[in-house]
């Protein structure tokens, strides 16, 4: 019986950024160096494939620090961490290395840069994301205040509107971080912003090539893991952006195949924790079905690439 004839447009860029591939070495040379277990304070990437493969090799994951032991080494993820975190780690003369990505780093750098200048912050962020936590937590309590919408702009009570700066969470959409903006410096113009567009260059470009994909797909799949900001983001963009049937899959047991009968066009991509072996495992399962043409929808090209920390390059 011959195969139903399927267009499979791939975005590109898509899955892993440079921020993610750099966590994971930091996980994979720790544990090389200093032996199991390692020790990771929140999901060292938000990706349970990720997740349970760095397992495998000896890193147990916790949610606070308490859970560590004083002689075993403790990483940071991603998402960044709130200041208290390696001070708390260093009061207990324990072995740190903090995986960061850089460009939540600079956001960091920029929120105390404001404070030091006596202004007030206002984050633009998804409450109880550990990314916001950890962006919070670099001032003292109070000193940052949290927007989700544009109707939180209109309530938020501030000390001065004239002395206050705003940071983002660097995986939001562009678009719905632009109308929050606009909100912002509607009520207070004098609001300062940061030199450059926090959200970082891997979220932009991800949510460009899915932009650029969605109106040519009847359906749209992102990988990604349901507690991904980034990848959730994607779904939104491409339904957004004209594809009526945009969904976010794990892995391609997920795929719902009742939903996508009569199909003649798919999009994929993948959110910046996905890695490259399950967005290859969903465009299998559609040459398992279909008859697949494959065509790229490329809008940039990323050749970014951050340095792990110097104490896994120098030896133990």
């Amino acid at each position: 019986m011959s195969k139903p004839p399927l267009t499979l447009y791939l975005a590109a860029p898509r899955g892993f950024c440079a921020g993610v591939d750099r966590a994971i070495k930091i996980v994979e040379m720790a544990i090389e160096k200093w032996g199991a277990p390692v020790y990771v304070r929140h999901e060292i990437v938000h990706n349970k494939f990720v997740v349970d493969g760095l397992r495998d090799k000896g890193a147990v994951f916790v949610e606070a620090l308490s859970e560590c032991p004083d002689d075993r080494p403790v990483i940071f993820s991603a998402h960044g961490v709130p200041k208290a975190v390696p001070a708390k780690a260093e009061a207990r003369n324990m072995v740190y290395v903090d995986a960061t990505c850089p460009l939540v780093s600079k956001v960091h750098i920029e929120a105390q840069r404001h404070a030091d200048a006596g202004l007030q912050m206002i984050m633009i962020g998804h409450a109880g994301h550990p990314e916001t936590v950890g962006t919070m937590g670099q001032l003292p309590e109070g000193e940052v205040l949290l927007v989700e919408t544009p109707d939180d702009v209109a309530v938020v009570e501030v000390r001065d509107p004239a002395k206050l700066a705003y940071v983002t969470q660097t995986t939001l959409s562009i678009d719905d971080t632009a109308d929050i903006v606009a909100a912002l410096t509607a009520r207070f113009p004098a609001i300062v912003g940061p030199h450059k567009e926090d959200i970082c260059y891997a979220t932009t470009n991800r949510q460009e090539a899915v932009k650029a994909m969605a109106p040519k797909c009847d359906a749209m799949l992102v990988v990604g893991a349901p507690n991904s900001s980034n990848s959730r983001r994607l779904v939104e963009v491409g339904s957004r952006a004209g594809c009526d049937y945009a969904q976010l899959v794990q892995r391609a047991t997920d795929i719902d195949w009742r939903s996508l009968e009569g199909i003649t066009s798919m999009g994929i991509t993948a959110g910046a924790s996905a890695p490259e072996q399950l967005i290859n495992e969903v465009i299998d399962a559609f040459k398992d079905r279909y008859d697949v043409t494959t065509e790229l929808v490329e809008t940039a090209v990323e050749n970014v690439e951050f340095k792990v920390p110097r104490v896994l390059r120098v030896p133990a």
